[in-house]
């Protein structure tokens, strides 16, 4: 059984920056994508970024492109987030999940485990 365990979270002024990590156990395939998304307050999920296991292929949304960094430590099964500059409206509660497609789209359905959640609160 796949399980993601999040931390990092927690309140921060506009322009300031927060990392998430998101710790990977129990899988069984050495290939598979580990994706960040998000859901603010009555919005739907969106994806933000996702980076594969295999060879560290990353991809963003457009709209967090400049400002977040997805990354991994492969040793330690750990994948992380960077945010930095930011704002009001990336208020939301803030997930990891994994898929075992190589390089799976910022598509809620194509990942089958999930983090807890992480609430990301930015404000002054």
């Amino acid at each position: 059984q796949v399980q993601l365990v999040e931390s990092g979270g927690g309140l921060v002024q506009p322009g300031g920056s927060l990392r998430l990590s998101c710790e990977v156990s129990g899988f069984t395939k050495d290939v598979y994508t580990i994706a960040w998304f998000r859901q603010g307050p009555g919005k739907e999920r969106e994806g933000i970024s996702c980076i594969s296991s295999s060879d560290g292929s990353t991809h963003y949304a457009e709209f967090v492109k400049g400002r977040f960094t997805i990354s991994r430590d492969k040793a330690e099964n750990t994948a992380y987030l960077r945010m930095n500059n930011l704002k009001s409206e990336d208020t939301a509660v803030y997930y990891c999940a994994h898929s075992i497609a190589t390089m799976a789209p910022l598509i809620p359905s194509l990942y089958h485990y999930w983090g807890q959640g992480n609430q990301v609160t930015v404000s002054s």
